[in-house]
């Protein structure tokens, strides 16, 4: 049974007499512990999508459900509860505040939630020896690399156990070493059940995925599954579908 669940999704936006269609007829499905990419050019739609996902828009048509629930009809004071209890988050720029320290940062969605602190603090633990991050806890964002910061950043999405985490360009502010590092981690938390959508430019970011869906001009364009094939082939074939995407080759073929 999917997990996440989109039915002929349309997001139109107006501006006095001009109506741009951002997204025209978006439809697929997220299974529980599927990790998927979405990949597609600038203005096809990816940022647009992933903000209905996480309820900070509403789709204008359509339908999109979350374990059932209908995330286009809530309101808005149950939508932030709803983005704070059942999905996680993981920016490009991390957005850390850097008056907290790195523990703090991290408890912050528990705190929003009136979690107790040995609660806190028991969930914690294993996720910070996950991400290797223990030794950090106490410092500030300002004091530790880039690749750490973004670690801290999951360890914040995942704490609430989310149903889904959300993941924007999280390399994108990485060197290819530290990219490399946070996504063998998400290959780790997905391989526990954990559910990943991920927008990203980058085919070799896309390429731990298992599947990865293209859009192009507000719908989907193409999709490819990793299956067994070796993340060599796999890449390969991402970045075959990317020249299609862009005009220049003939449309790639799963």
């Amino acid at each position: 049974m999917a997990l996440l669940k989109l039915e002929h999704v349309r997001r139109v936006f107006s501006s006095g007499k001009q109506r741009v269609e951002a997204l025209k007829d978006i439809s697929f499905e997220v299974d529980q512990g599927d990790y998927v990419a979405i990949m597609g050019e600038s203005g096809a739609g990816k940022t647009t999508l992933l903000n209905i996902i996480a309820t900070l828009d509403k789709a204008t048509s359509g339908v999109i459900q979350l374990d059932n629930q209908d995330l286009n009809q809530l309101k808005e004071q149950d939508a932030a509860r709803f983005r704070r209890e059942q999905l996680g988050f993981v920016f490009q720029n991390f957005n850390l505040l850097d008056t907290f320290n790195n523990r703090d940062n991290i408890y912050l969605p528990l705190v929003l939630a009136k979690k107790s602190v040995a609660e806190m603090a028991s969930r914690l633990a294993p996720i910070a020896r996950q991400l290797e991050i223990t030794d950090l806890l106490d410092r500030y964002p300002s004091e530790i690399s880039g690749g750490q910061r973004q670690r801290v950043a999951a360890a914040r999405a995942l704490i609430t156990q989310p149903k889904l985490v959300l993941a924007d360009e999280p390399t994108g502010a990485l060197d290819s070493h530290n990219a490399a590092s946070l996504l063998d981690e998400f290959d780790q938390v997905n391989d526990t059940g954990q559910t990943i959508l991920m927008v990203t430019h980058s085919a070799v970011t896309a390429s731990y995925s298992k599947r990865v869906l293209f859009i192009k001009d507000g719908v989907i364009f193409h999709e490819l599954f990793r299956g067994q094939q070796s993340k060599k082939v796999y890449l390969k074939k991402i970045s075959d579908s990317l020249t299609a995407l862009a005009g220049t080759g003939e449309e790639a073929s799963s």
